[in-house]
């Protein structure tokens, strides 16, 4: 069998004509675009009142509280080895229960490299006591690195600096953005 070699060649003004064809709608793109009204956020002169943050958002770690104040973390340390890149150290200690009489871990220091995290949640999936979670707040900015490494246990959280951050900041209406147009 003779194998043939069918080739579609338009020639110099078809391969030419395709060219411009192209051109003129990458062009037809950019001029629309050129023509188009431009909006920006104005943050942070305006972030108390239109900004809006989802309420999903992982913006840094916190202990959750019971009614009383204190936090339900065990010192398992399950989160600390489901955290791929060591964000999370604990420290514990074992003591005895004067009720009881068992020995019981109790938590000494719960530390939380924010600088290093990833926000990949799996420290706050596998806590199967339901003690940490991520908030929305995202304004974490610092000159200071060291700043950066949070207790979770010495520190109570009452939100961001933002009103109403956890709840998601601003309302959001659908098909608004909260901008000023240029």
């Amino acid at each position: 069998m003779k194998e043939t070699n069918i080739k579609t060649s338009k020639g110099y003004f078809g391969e030419l004509a395709d060219g411009i064809k192209t051109l003129a709608t990458g062009m037809k793109v950019t001029l629309k675009e050129y023509f188009t009204a431009k909006s920006t956020e104005q943050y942070p002169e305006n972030r108390k009142t239109t900004l809006h943050v989802a309420s999903r958002h992982r913006g840094r770690l916190v202990f959750k509280r019971n009614d009383d104040g204190s936090y339900k973390c065990t010192a398992c340390t399950l989160c600390e080895k489901a955290c791929p890149n060591g964000t999370i150290k604990i420290t514990a200690h074992m003591d005895e229960d004067p009720e009881t009489g068992k020995k019981k871990k109790v938590l000494d220091d719960y530390q939380y490299d924010l600088g290093d995290c990833m926000f990949c949640q799996l420290c706050t999936n596998s806590c199967n006591f339901d003690a940490i979670e991520f908030t929305n707040d995202f304004e974490n900015a610092t000159f200071d690195r060291e700043s950066l490494v949070l207790h979770l246990d010495k520190e109570v959280y009452k939100g961001g600096s933002l009103p109403s951050l956890i709840d998601g900041g601003a309302s959001l209406t659908i098909g608004k953005f909260n901008t000023k147009t240029k």
